[in-house]
């Protein structure tokens, strides 16, 4: 068997559960694990302040862990708050990406520290944006004034059938200078070019003096699929999407079964 050193589990629909919790179960596994010198990194498109409490929880900063926030545009050494990598978009793109979302009626959001900046304090997908990340919303007069610059990540967020047209719009006009997908029906995320989970992580791993060998990445998302191909052990989470699970190399549990700690004490023997 592999000496896997290092284990990076995504959050939503993975590490938490359903009411978004790590169970009893995950934690005391992956307490366990951290123990035996294995490191973790907790891999996610949510801002950095969002998946701290998750950091926090499973002791990340005493067993030298690691957040890869923003779906990979940032990496921080957790045990010392050391940005280890950094990409941010474009100031030019951002008068683009506002005018668009009024056009089309829609709310735009970014981030700052502990708050969500939005003129749109009242839309039901910013309020669930907020819910997710457990962040307060701060209303703003004027989002471009506002928003601090340059910004790791804004996000469109709306009906799903009405954001098609905002993103095939947003795809085309800003092809080559940033990354336009869904990360939920009703979420548009607007990162950096070249924003991967499989990219950072490299960094991560020559950093780290590590192979992908070395390596278990956990997913269930359509953003997990290039870290899963990427690691030496990748697994998928039985509700995962299909692609996800086909391209894994074991699937585990559900994120309700406490697929994570299955398949933690499977692969490092815990």
């Amino acid at each position: 068997m592999a000496e896997y050193r290092l284990l990076v589990l995504d959050l939503d629909g993975t590490l938490t559960n359903s009411k978004k919790e790590i169970s009893t179960r995950n934690l005391d596994t992956l307490l366990r694990l951290q123990q035996t010198g294995v490191r973790l990194v907790l891999a996610s498109g949510r801002p950095t302040y969002g998946i701290a409490p998750l950091a926090e929880k499973l002791q990340m900063k005493r067993y030298g862990g690691c957040i890869l926030s923003y779906n990979g545009g940032e990496i921080i050494d957790w045990s010392n708050g050391q940005m280890l990598y950094k990409n941010l978009l474009p100031d030019d793109v951002l008068p683009v990406l506002y005018a668009t979302a009024n056009r089309y009626g829609q709310a735009i959001l970014t981030y700052d520290n502990a708050y969500i900046l939005t003129e749109c304090p009242d839309d039901p997908y910013v309020q669930k944006e907020a819910f997710l990340n457990r962040m307060e919303i701060r209303v703003v007069d004027d989002f471009l004034e506002a928003a601090p610059r340059p910004l790791p990540k804004c996000l469109i967020v709306g009906d799903p059938e009405r954001l098609i047209e905002t993103e095939a719009e947003l795809s085309l006009r800003l092809q080559g200078q940033i990354s336009v997908y869904r990360s939920e029906p009703y979420f548009l995320e607007l990162v950096p070019l070249g924003i991967d989970k499989a990219r950072s992580l490299a960094v991560l791993m020559d950093e780290l003096g590590l192979t992908r060998e070395q390596m278990v990445c956990m997913g269930d998302g359509y953003n997990d699929l290039s870290m899963i191909e990427f690691a030496g052990m990748g697994v998928a989470m039985a509700n995962a999407q299909e692609p996800v699970r086909k391209a894994a190399d074991y699937v585990t549990l559900t994120n309700d079964e406490d697929g994570v700690a299955v398949a933690v004490e499977k692969l490092f023997a815990l």
